[in-house]
């Protein structure tokens, strides 16, 4: 089954693009989308075949997630099981016979770090719902998750240290995951390559020049490394300040 992942910035504006086009060219059994800034009833889709889960933003224009898929599941939840984090519209989960899909829009610390706690405290939550999910069933994370994990994983690492997505604290929560039982599925295929993001400004020609940051990922149960056949940065696709990332693996399609 084929997954793909893509922080839209912003779905309205992305379908009067070239969202539809990139859809149905990409055909995957399952597309996440981040960052949709949208409340409920604003925007028809006509997606034949899939079903669709949206998670909205308490605030208008802020946020979001989505999940369209042709499977249906066995059950959906919104949020992350924590009051405090559940405003924001930001992460959906699928449960299937066999694992977990986890779409999330991670929140990013801001300019001065001025978020920094908030997202400590989401990292810390987070992490806890998906070690309690994989207790249960193994788990296929995906998503903008706001963080460059190594200095391999943006252009400039040197005068970015300390800048948010890239605090030694962020970067030491993501190691924490990966620890405990999980894996970055770009990393285990590709662990030396360089010069690849998912993100770049729109400020001083950033994507022209590959000024970027690898921030979005799908993130996989390590019991999962034999049935996850290659994950990729979809470079060449446009349309938002992030490209979108795909996971390809040998899992069965669901038979609910």
């Amino acid at each position: 089954m084929k997954f793909i992942s893509w922080n839209v910035n912003g779905l309205r504006a992305a379908v009067k693009h070239d969202f539809a086009e990139t859809f149905k060219k990409l055909d995957a059994d399952f597309f996440c989308i981040q960052e949709t800034k949208m409340q409920e009833g604003q925007l028809e889709l006509d997606l034949p075949g899939y079903q669709q889960y949206f998670n909205y933003a308490e605030r208008k224009g802020y946020s979001g997630t989505a999940i369209f898929t042709k499977h249906a599941p066995l059950d959906v939840t919104y949020g992350i099981n924590s009051d405090e984090f559940n405003h924001e519209g930001r992460a959906i989960t699928l449960e299937y016979p066999d694992f977990y899909l986890v779409t999330s829009y991670v929140p990013n610390s801001g300019a001065g770090l001025k978020r920094l706690d908030f997202r400590m405290g989401w990292n810390k939550a987070f992490y806890q719902y998906l070690t309690e999910l994989d207790a249960k069933k193994p788990v296929i994370l995906c998503g903008d998750l706001n963080v460059a994990h190594k200095e391999i994983d943006l252009k400039n690492p040197q005068s970015n240290h300390h800048n948010a997505g890239f605090t030694d604290e962020e970067r030491q929560d993501f190691t924490n995951l990966l620890k405990a039982g999980f894996m970055d599925t770009f990393r285990h295929f590709y662990p030396d390559q360089t010069d690849i993001y998912s993100w770049w400004s729109y400020r001083f020609h950033s994507r022209d020049r590959n000024a970027g940051w690898r921030i979005d990922y799908f993130v996989a149960s390590n019991r999962l490394a034999d049935e996850i056949e290659d994950s990729k940065i979809l470079t060449d696709v446009f349309g938002s300040d992030h490209c979108p990332v795909e996971l390809d693996t040998k899992l069965p399609r669901p038979m609910i």
